[in-house]
């Protein structure tokens, strides 16, 4: 089914500033026009960012909306993707943020502006608890991993995400620098532009 509706979730101390919200906030209406957007500022608190986010989608449709994230914002397309049963682009995506994101447990830096903000210890139980526990029906998912990720480990992502269409780069980084080379396969797994 073609995709209608398409939400970006961005990762840990990210924002829609980030390169690749930036590029797909330029690249949605241009190159996949009539699909409804939206790539909203994710709140420090998971479950705050969670309720949120589904809130704001609250009226969509499931069997036509798409959720894309990366990073930490990877593991939360994979909560929305197992709650709605919608499709999900995942871009390097966090495995185990709650083991991960620990080390940042106080006040940190966002990356795209001089904000500081508190990341609580409480978070990394609200990551814990909203941890799916299995992808459900693997067909829904598209996985990006780059080998060369600097920050996560490309063979936990692969694992994860065994059975889901994966494209595997050799090299790369986390940031995925060459996104946009990306984006014809993920337009075809969208079903999206012409």
């Amino acid at each position: 089914m073609r995709t209608t509706h398409l939400l970006y979730l961005h990762g840990f101390r990210s924002s829609p500033a980030s390169t690749k919200a930036r590029i797909l906030t330029q690249w949605v209406p241009r190159h996949w026009p009539g699909v409804t957007w939206c790539c909203p500022q994710l709140e420090p608190s998971p479950r705050g960012a969670m309720q949120s986010v589904l809130r704001q989608i609250a009226d969509w449709p499931a069997q036509s909306m798409a959720v894309t994230g990366s990073s930490l914002g990877g593991f939360y397309a994979t909560v929305v993707a197992e709650k709605l049963g919608c499709k999900a682009v995942l871009l390097n995506p966090a495995i185990e943020p709650e083991r991960d994101l620990v080390r940042y447990v106080g006040e940190t830096k966002a990356w795209h502006s001089d904000e500081h903000f508190e990341f609580r210890a409480e978070f990394i139980d609200e990551l814990r608890a909203m941890h799916p526990s299995a992808i459900t029906r693997p067909a829904r998912y598209f996985a990006v991993i780059a080998k060369g990720d600097e920050v996560l480990d490309w063979r936990e992502m692969t694992a994860r995400y065994a059975g889901c269409k994966i494209e595997l780069i050799e090299g790369g980084d986390h940031a995925l620098s060459d996104f946009t080379s990306h984006l014809p396969a993920i337009a075809r797994f969208l079903e999206v532009g012409s």
